[in-house]
């Protein structure tokens, strides 16, 4: 990965500041060439159990959602629907993840914290 991104997808960094950036909503597909994900699912699920990272499990039944805070001991399966595990921060710990942020440097420092998964 380069360290400086200087287009998402076919969209100049500096338009997407000027055009999109606090103005609008945009979904930019393929943003990144050649993109690898930081970590499999697995690592995900491993750092939702470990006390020293920050997680969160959210659960929809009917129209009622839940929220609880990791570290989690068990997740529901993969085949339960309605659930989504959110683990805060990887780029404290995964060298990988601190690599992507990096490339986002063009948002101001007070709007760009850390990364989710």
């Amino acid at each position: 990965m380069t360290t400086q991104l200087l287009k998402l997808a076919d969209t100049p960094v500096d338009q997407f500041m000027q055009e999109d950036w606090h103005i609008r909503p945009r979904l930019f597909k393929n943003a990144i060439p050649d993109f690898e994900a930081v970590c499999d699912l697995e690592t995900v699920f491993e750092m939702a159990s470990d006390e020293d990272i920050e997680s969160r499990l959210i659960q929809r039944d009917g129209q009622n959602w839940s929220l609880a805070h990791g570290p989690f001991e068990a997740l529901p399966s993969l085949e339960q629907p309605n659930w989504t595990v959110l683990v805060q921060g990887i780029d404290h710990h995964l060298p990988e993840a601190y690599d992507l942020l990096q490339l986002f440097r063009f948002i101001p420092d007070a709007r760009l914290d850390d990364i989710m998964l």
